[in-house]
């Protein structure tokens, strides 16, 4: 137990001294450690409590995406009973009361449509194993789908793991550091954006669902219906902020030409004429095949560009645009134009999201959290500290060492893992501070016990760090068994407390037994003592 060749001496004073320097940026402002260039400088992140910033809670539209589902199999069955061998003619597709309905002129491809139906239903259950679609035939010739609430459950929760995943590349894409975007429930999502003061643009960018797609304008609707909301078979009504005619209405195509989801990328530039900002697209290789044919085809006609049911702009198709490359154009700013660039390139929201809640948190309020924890965790240091050395003597001094060594290592380790440090983890670090001499009160005692039974002091230390190593370890277990439960299940402030005290029980255990064991061993080495006091 108190055999340590020089390589390991080495090893554990260079692991520890390396772990040291790396901790050295965390207590140095941003603007002296950026001047280092490449060197290495990891730094804890402070989390929105700590650095202030911007809190939302965002909620899903579930009728909007009941809506979609059913616009969507609308276009699906049209497409299907059209498309297929033999074709299945239909009558006009009805969504009211959120179901379809739509009768077949000929009776007797009753079977063949309920095939067809089957196909693109999945065969009438989801991946869940449970029917989406309830399929039922009305009058002998009507099909009536409704969607079930299995199938409604299944869509929330894919579409809210998708919707997740975008809002976190288009806060990644604003540069900002260790944002916080997590699920809350079924239907809501927290996000937490440190340093970002701004919560209003926040909620523009995750707030827009960034659906974009192109249709052919129906230039025979007649403008006086599109006030009332009336289109001509096969085309609607959308809203045309920026109509040069004055009618803030349009007609377009239900089909679409070509939607977002073939885009490869977009970017804010300036028009090249007017230097007005823009935002150009770039399509994908199908995309780009499916845009030159159709502009090849409708030269000369209108066009729409439609962003989240709202027309942009309908410009000409003055030529056949054969470089799978457009521009938006519109009353644009920068930063609007930029904030839609990202929008585009990181998806659209398969699900509206509302904003139910907002705050702000001041950095001042920070600074004073943060200063308060410094405190406590210094007073806390110093106390035990004192405690350790008046009690044990040399081997409190010993284990005074190793606390602030663990400290420095926590700090360390927390940077390397990019982890943020919120105020509930401030309250885990002065936690681990107290329990750190833990092992060395065990050893202590242990070592004082084997001491008055008349051990020598070479066998009483050598004892007393053997038989309480195994205590130390199970407890240590059993405490780590619950911050790892805290980790798992928490979330938040639970999660942040949960991993600065794991890593604490780590570099506690390292410090205050392998590191300590190794001074006592190379005291004892040099000085060979009689007697000790502890």
């Amino acid at each position: 137990m108190l055999d340590f060749p020089r390589w390991k001496v080495g090893s554990i004073i260079g692991l520890l001294a390396a772990l040291c320097l790396l901790a050295i940026p965390s207590f140095l402002p941003e603007s002296t450690t950026s001047k280092w260039g490449s060197i290495p400088h990891p730094h804890i992140n402070l989390g929105l409590d700590l650095a202030g910033g911007s809190y939302l809670l965002l909620e899903a539209d579930t009728a909007d995406l009941a809506a979609t589902r059913i616009e969507a199999m609308r276009d699906s069955v049209a497409g299907t009973m059209r498309n297929g061998t033999p074709r299945i003619e239909i009558g006009d597709i009805s969504t009211r009361g959120g179901q379809l309905s739509f009768l077949l002129r000929d009776p007797s491809q009753v079977d063949a449509a309920r095939e067809r139906l089957l196909a693109i239903t999945g065969g009438g259950a989801g991946m869940s194993g449970q029917r989406e679609w309830d399929i039922n035939v009305v009058d002998t010739s009507r099909f009536v789908l409704k969607p079930t609430q299995a199938g409604l459950t299944q869509a929330i929760d894919t579409a809210m793991k998708d919707a997740t995943e975008v809002v976190r590349r288009r806060i990644d894409a604003l540069g900002t550091k260790e944002p916080t975007i997590i699920r809350q429930g079924a239907t809501r999502i927290v996000v937490q954006v440190p340093g970002l003061k701004n919560p209003q643009a926040l909620k523009e960018l995750i707030g827009k669902t960034a659906k974009l797609e192109f249709k052919l304008v129906d230039e025979t609707a007649n403008p006086a219906d599109l006030v009332k909301g009336i289109a001509p078979i096969g085309s609607q009504v959308l809203p045309y902020p920026g109509n040069p005619q004055g009618v803030p209405f349009i007609a377009v195509k239900r089909s679409v030409i070509i939607s977002g989801d073939q885009l490869a990328d977009a970017r804010q530039e300036f028009e090249p004429q007017t230097n007005a900002p823009q935002v150009a697209i770039t399509f994908d290789a199908v995309g780009g095949r499916r845009f030159a044919k159709v502009t090849t085809e409708n030269t000369n006609k209108p066009f729409a560009i439609i962003l989240d049911n709202s027309v942009i702009s309908a410009p000409n198709i003055n030529e056949p645009i054969l470089g799978g490359r457009a521009s938006i154009s519109g009353n644009f700013t920068v930063e609007s134009a930029n904030a839609l660039a990202i929008s585009l390139r990181s998806g659209k929201l398969p699900v509206n999201l509302k904003t139910i809640a907002e705050s702000t948190v001041s950095p001042d309020l920070g600074k004073d959290s943060i200063r308060a924890g410094v405190l406590a965790s210094i007073v806390a240091a110093l106390l035990v500290i004192v405690f350790m050395f008046v009690t044990y003597g040399r081997f409190g001094l010993y284990a005074n060492l190793a606390v602030v060594i663990n400290i420095l290592v926590i700090v360390a380790v927390m940077a390397m893992l990019n982890a943020t440090l919120t105020l509930p983890g401030i309250a885990g670090f002065v936690l681990t501070i107290g329990t750190a001499v833990d092992a060395n009160v065990l050893i202590n005692e242990r070592i004082r016990e084997e001491r008055r039974r008349g051990r020598s002091v070479v066998q009483s230390v050598e004892l007393g760090y053997k038989e309480a190593s195994r205590t130390i370890f199970e407890a240590n277990v059993t405490h780590a068994i619950t911050g790892v439960i805290m980790l798992l299940l928490g979330s938040g402030p639970v999660k942040g407390f949960a991993v600065v005290l794991l890593i604490g029980i780590c570099t506690s255990v390292f410090t205050a037994v392998t590191f300590t064991r190794m001074m006592v061993a190379l005291w004892l080495r040099k000085n060979r003592p009689t007697t000790i006091n502890i």
